[in-house]
Order: structure tokens, then C-alpha cells, then sequence
């Protein structure tokens, strides 16, 4: 019996992991914790008031957590994710306000890691650093000072594409902020297939 804490046992108990993500290393915490939010972005050094990214391991969840998304922004989403994206969208109540910024990122990472909850989610790297594709391109003292280190061996190693979704549900419009993993071309077909 493997007595090696889990992730979600780790992000319960507002610890800060480190994990293989479905396109580079990222770190994570419990998206409602400020104070194990505070302490990841500090492991990065990165400014306070940056967005950070909302990520789900599994679709439903992300859809439930976000009931005031439209039809049409919901329909991207299933679209869409689980994938190498990062999806900002409307976020008219103000949940997870600890991710910052008027438009909430969401990802829906599948790499068979189970969360009874969301987490806040960003590059295992410093500020402004190289983006890690293995873990020992994670910096040491970003390894050393995690609660949790997870390996899953040579990633892709191309960040996730950045999609602006916010204006989708009137005027059907969308636009890329960050070229990434994710193909405009992929993109354009899953909407179109989805008549999005």
C-alpha cells in the first residue's frame, strides 16, 4: 500500500504541487485558498494581479462550477476541452476571484489526475523563465519548496494557446492572445463542427 500523498490530498490541505500538465510542467493549488495561491505565486516569483489560469481535470466539473456561461460559450468549451487551451470567458458573478482579471481562463486538463475541486494553475517556471517540458527543467527551488512532485516523464513542451471567448456569446466572435499547442486550424474545425 503506497503511503505517497496524492494531489488532491496535497491541494485539500492548501498544499502547492508540482505536476505534469498535458503541455509543460505547471504548479497548482486549491483555487479558493489565498493563502496557498499566495505561496505558489511566490514560489514563481510572479506579480501579484496577474490572472492565472483555472484548470479542472475532467469538462463537467468546469461546466457546473460556471453556470452562467451562454449556450454558445458552453458549446465552445465542450468543444474544445479537454486540450491544450486556455479559454477565457465571461465571468459575470465573480467567481474565483483569487484567478484575477475580468475574464475568467479555464482548462480542462485530462492526464488522469482525479480533483474533487478546481485549481489555480501556472507554468512551473520562474517569471519570465524558459517553460519546463521535463522536471528538471523545473527550477530547484521551485521543486524543493513544493508539497508535491509529481513526474510523467518529457512533456510537449509548448504552453497552452490562449483563446478570448469573451465576446462569443454576441457576436459569435473569438480571437487568439497567445499562439501555443493548440493550431488555429483545430481550433476554426471544432467550433465550425460544433456550430459554434
Amino acid at each position: 500500500m503506497s503511503t505517497e500523498p496524492t494531489l488532491a490530498a496535497v491541494v485539500a490541505r492548501g498544499g502547492v504541487a508540482v505536476f505534469a500538465a498535458d503541455t509543460v510542467y505547471g504548479l497548482c493549488a486549491d483555487a479558493q485558498n489565498a493563502a496557498a495561491v499566495e505561496r505558489m505565486l511566490e514560489l514563481k516569483r510572479r506579480p501579484p494581479g496577474k490572472p492565472v489560469a483555472l484548470a479542472f481535470f475532467a469538462l463537467e466539473p468546469a461546466l457546473a462550477a460556471l453556470p452562467e456561461l451562454g449556450e454558445r460559450t458552453r458549446g465552445a468549451l465542450r468543444s474544445l476541452l479537454p486540450g491544450p487551451l486556455t479559454l477565457l470567458v465571461p465571468n459575470p458573478a465573480g467567481r474565483f476571484p483569487l484567478a484575477g482579471g475580468e475574464l475568467l481562463g479555464v482548462r480542462v486538463i485530462d492526464v488522469g489526475l482525479e480533483l474533487d475541486r478546481p485549481v489555480l494553475q501556472t507554468s512551473a517556471n520562474l517569471a519570465g523563465g524558459p517553460e519546463p517540458r521535463t522536471l528538471a527543467q523545473v527550477p530547484a527551488q521551485i521543486r524543493e519548496a513544493a508539497d508535491l512532485v509529481l513526474d510523467r516523464g518529457e512533456l510537449p513542451g509548448t504552453p497552452s494557446t490562449v483563446v478570448d471567448l469573451g465576446a462569443l456569446e454576441t457576436t459569435g466572435r473569438w480571437r487568439i492572445l497567445r499562439e501555443g499547442a493548440c493550431t488555429r486550424a483545430e481550433i476554426e474545425r471544432a467550433l465550425v463542427g460544433s456550430r459554434v
